[in-house]
């Protein structure tokens, strides 16, 4: 399961991710702040069912390698590791609204204090992937069966949860993903292998999911605003789970089949380096998108939206080799020593790479 043919579909796979999640953000800030619709928007409408539900899919995928660990070492690994680097782009995010945005020190030690609790911007995802993990490993330790904690984490996901915090909003919303990931993990990894020796059924099946997706995103009711999918029959409860489960394997599908391509090489980094630039893209495509706007260098929504999602991608990739290369910031991607639990050090990688961290 965790050989290097395999880890590299689950990067390959990975990648596609980020590079929709990264597009859906710059896309979206483009058409908030100018009220035009880019060729974007309808990409990211087509991939709604399934962007995000796919990541926490595959963050589950190797969960039961380490559930069983003392509680000291699997929160170190599990979710110290991701509130490590939460708070720490969180912070970065906040003071560089003080400094470029004129937030105000009162207003930005508030947020920041509301933050612990609540999930700072586009950073929710590497916050909720900690509380997925503690929330799983409190199911193992009470010895909950699968067949009660799914569904009930499915009947959550259908209820469309609304309450007055984001996370638990958000735990209603994907946990089903990330805990489906943890328990369907042997079945993914045959899947994928049955794939790897069919790859011309696997393609025509591609083929037929893309069009059942998007005859349900794009049905009767759905509407594409600057900044906003609405999506039509795809959006029914049941429904709108089964076409993110569908997606998530289609791009497992897809994954498995351009990974052996060196060509894909490039495809697989991204994805090994997925939350590198997850955590890092939101200020870039920020000021190159503002910039932008401000000068009035391009009108074209579509040249525009394209530019700040190019920015937004690239970027991250440069800061990472400048620190790689000169050997300062590594504490913005790499957990520091101190970061670790004391107790948990032992017998534990010492500063080990973000990338790494779902794997193990």
């Amino acid at each position: 399961m965790a050989d290097g043919k395999r880890l590299n579909w689950i990067d390959t796979a990975k990648g596609i991710s980020i590079i929709l999640v990264v597009m859906m953000y710059s896309a979206n800030s483009v058409g908030k702040d100018t009220g035009d619709i880019s060729y974007l928007r309808y990409i990211i409408g087509f991939a709604t069912p399934f962007r995000m539900p796919e990541f926490f899919l595959i963050s589950g995928l190797f969960l039961s390698q380490v559930i069983a660990r003392p509680w000291n070492k699997f929160t170190d690994r599990r979710a110290v590791h991701y509130f490590y680097f939460y708070a720490l782009w969180m912070l970065i995010h906040i003071g560089t609204k003080m400094v470029l945005g004129g937030l105000a020190p009162m207003e930005a030690l508030s947020t920041v204090a509301i933050s612990i609790v609540e999930p700072y911007g586009v950073l929710w995802f590497i916050y909720m992937l900690g509380v997925f993990s503690l929330a799983a490993k409190i199911l193992w330790d009470l010895r909950v069966p699968h067949w009660v904690a799914l569904p009930i984490a499915l009947v959550l996901q259908m209820l469309t949860v609304k309450t007055g915090s984001y996370a638990v909003n958000q735990f209603a919303e994907y946990f089903v993903y990330f805990y489906l990931g943890y328990v369907a993990a042997p079945q993914i990894f045959r899947f994928v292998a049955w794939i790897e020796d069919h790859k011309s059924i696997a393609l025509m099946g591609l083929v037929g999911w893309a069009l059942v997706n998007g005859a349900l995103v794009f049905s009767p009711g759905f509407e594409i605003t600057p900044f906003h999918t609405e999506m039509g029959l795809a959006a029914l409860p049941g429904l709108h789970f089964a076409l993110a489960v569908a997606g998530g394997m289609a791009i497992l599908t897809a994954a498995a089949l351009l990974a052996p391509y060196a060509s894909m090489n490039w495809l697989t980094w991204v994805g090994a380096h997925s939350i590198v630039i997850y955590l890092s893209f939101a200020l870039p495509m920020s000021i190159v998108r503002v910039a932008l706007i401000k000068l009035d260098l391009i009108s074209n929504p579509h040249i525009l939206s394209s530019v700040v999602f190019l920015v937004s991608m690239i970027a991250p990739v440069v800061l990472y080799f400048i620190i790689k290369t000169t050997g300062y910031g590594k504490f913005l991607f790499t957990r520091p020593n101190w970061a670790y639990l004391p107790s948990a050090k032992q017998g534990l990688p010492r500063r080990a790479p973000i990338a790494s961290a779902p794997a193990e």
